[in-house]
């Protein structure tokens, strides 16, 4: 993912250069990349960054009129309207487009970074009071790694580009070891490599004559959580003002746009607040190989509806050829921030940016307004997207056992806080930062569900508010009614009629449910008993009606070949945390299809492929 790269140090310059470049040549992914370098001897600093070009943050860096103050900015911000205006009425020109604006704001505002709203990093350097303040957004979603040494503070948008010059760190950290196998991520700023970790969310740390004087932080999640709580209906129209009123500003900019639609409800509020003109809005959908599943059938209707052009990116057989290339890929890029599993993604955003260098998503819409789930017998409880589990018996050695456990403590001690603290500072940063980081490899994504006027008036919220879909169906209602005539994937919306409403959402439930117990979610006991009527196929009957991907199948039939190349490899079970036996019967059991171990088979392909391309070339 484009971002920058550096080190504040005391070090001569004749050793630390040398060093910058070093980290930056790893992040040039892609031949749309532009990359840069800049030096302030007397400050220490030494900073690179990598950008996709003609983006928010390309034409690094950014000086003000004086050339005293310099801003290195990844990522984008999206500012209140006018201010832009507000800055040249007092004196400063800049750029009409992108971030140019932002050194001068740095300037005017003496709380900068704290008035930006968006996922960035950057490094703002004075080189009158050689000083350099090194910072993030408040959610941490554009992630910054550091490593710090007696005489330097390495920091870096990938982690790998602090192993380039620190090649002791090569080895993996056993906790985040442990984390990432029950969690699917790692928590808590660590990371799966030892003494490498995330700067926390919203710091503004700040360096003098090369040198950390203060690790600042600019924002509090208390800060929201204190706010006093509004009733049902003011709450409402607090969050319908802020999702209405900023939501233009994710369409704005010079770059082509366009809009990736999914069957559910977060795409469709943005398209009942949007109104384009006929034909100006390209919109696509992720589809599968075995059938048009929900998403697919649903965005084709709303589409119509809308007027828009629309068109389904597949995964099938042309994916499954280049699967080895897609997972090292996926891998590689994420610093193995997510699993083999996520492949699928960037191969749609591959095709997704021949359409339009940015994508419009609804990612985040339902852990900021719909983060509590309310089912009758068992009450309420949070939507999460991830949870631990505890490891295979016999597939991983006991250290790495005990670290998965630990997991577990730390995760259920998040759960006690706010819940959309839990979605927004935890969940996200941590476990959907890998696929956002993946797809933005490629391309520019942006959600107006993380925008801070929302999730700021998400936390007023009472709890009937955040659980359930109200919020949600009364945003579109009142944006386009004729929207929500259309039923989403899961049933929900559509004409009226409490017992027909209620047949269809029970019946894409079963089917959603279904898929699930076909592929990721198969039993044991079901899974033999799959094997024995094997040749009836029984599970095309409800594959692809949801999902876009079939790992289960796949790495029973056309991947096979790959699972065994790469977990029976003589390097893949001498790893000291596997149980070799362990390794073994997994495989042997998921590709003679009696049994299911897709999960971890994901996993054990993940920290292998961790091994062979980060920690191996110690």
């Amino acid at each position: 993912m484009p971002g920058i790269v550096g080190l504040i140090t005391k070090m001569p310059r004749e050793h630390a250069e040398p060093e910058l470049l070093r980290m930056l040549a790893p992040l040039r992914h892609e031949s749309f990349y532009a990359t840069g370098t800049w030096i302030d001897e007397p400050s220490g600093v030494y900073v690179g960054w990598s950008v996709r070009r003609n983006s928010f943050s390309d034409g690094m860096p950014l000086q003000n009129e004086r050339g005293d103050i310099v801003l290195v900015f990844s990522g984008e911000d999206y500012p209140e309207p006018g201010l832009a205006h507000r800055l040249r009425e007092r004196g400063h020109t800049f750029h009409p487009e992108g971030a140019s604006y932002l050194v001068h704001l740095s300037e005017e505002d003496p709380c900068f970074p704290a008035g930006l709203n968006g996922r960035f990093h950057g490094l703002l350097t004075d080189r009158a009071r050689r000083t350099a303040t090194l910072f993030n957004d408040r959610y941490g979603m554009h992630r910054l790694y550091y490593h710090r040494t007696s005489d330097a503070v390495y920091f870096a948008a990938e982690a790998k580009a602090i192993l380039e010059v620190r090649p002791e760190l090569r080895s993996a950290d056993l906790r985040g070891l442990g984390e990432f196998v029950s969690c699917g991520c790692v928590m808590d700023n660590r990371t799966v490599f030892k003494d490498i970790h995330v700067v926390p969310s919203a710091s503004a740390w700040v360096f003098r004559n090369g040198a950390l004087e203060r690790q600042a932080t600019y924002f509090h999640a208390r800060e929201w959580e204190d706010q006093p709580r509004l009733d049902p209906q003011s709450s409402y129209r607090d969050i319908l003002r802020a999702f209405s009123r900023n939501l233009p500003r994710y369409f704005a900019g010079h770059q082509p746009i366009a809009m990736s639609v999914t069957g559910g409800l977060d795409t469709r509020m943005i398209l009942a607040w949007h109104k384009s003109a006929p034909g100006s809005l390209p919109c696509y959908t992720f589809g599968g190989m075995f059938r048009d599943c929900r998403d697919v059938t649903v965005a084709r209707e709303v589409m119509a509806m809308c007027r828009q052009p629309h068109e389904v990116i597949r995964v099938g057989d042309e994916f499954l050829s280049r699967f080895s290339h897609y997972a090292e890929r996926s891998v590689y890029l994420t610093d193995a921030c997510v699993d083999v599993s996520r492949s699928p993604d960037l191969y749609v955003q591959e095709r997704a940016r021949e359409i339009a260098p940015v994508r419009i998503a609804g990612t985040f819409g339902s852990q900021v307004l719909r983060p509590i789930r309310s089912r009758p017998r068992a009450g309420r409880r949070w939507a999460v997207a991830f949870k631990p589990t505890p490891p295979t018996p016999g597939l991983f050695q006991r250290d790495v056992a005990d670290a998965a456990e630990l997991a577990g403590e730390t995760y259920a001690e998040l759960l006690h806080g706010h819940p959309v603290s839990f979605s927004v500072f935890h969940q996200a940063p941590w476990y959907q930062y890998g696929v956002l980081q993946l797809e933005e490899s490629q391309l520019t994504v942006r959600s107006p569900y993380l925008d801070n006027d929302l999730v700021r008036a998400a936390f007023r919220a009472p709890e009937s508010v955040l659980a359930g879909h109200d919020v949600s169906l009364r945003l579109i209602a009142e944006g386009d009614p004729a929207l929500l005539r259309i039923r989403t994937d899961r049933g929900l919306a559509g004409p009226s009629g409490h017992l027909i409403a209620a047949a269809v959402q029970g019946f894409q439930e079963f089917t959603f449910k279904a898929e699930y117990a076909c592929d990721y979610g198969m039993t044991q006991s079901i899974a033999r008993v799959d094997h024995l009527l094997s040749r009836l196929h029984l599970e095309r009957l409800f594959l692809g009606r949801h999902k876009f991907h079939h790992f289960r199948v796949w790495y029973r039939d056309t991947l096979s070949g790959y699972v065994q190349d790469m977990l029976l490899d003589s390097r893949t079970l001498s790893r000291s945390y596997l149980e070799r036996k362990g390794v073994e019967a997994i495989v042997r059991g998921h590709l003679e299809g009696n049994r299911n171990y897709t999960t971890e088979i994901h996993t054990v392909l993940t920290l292998e492929l961790m091994h062979r391309l980060f920690l191996d070339r110690r």
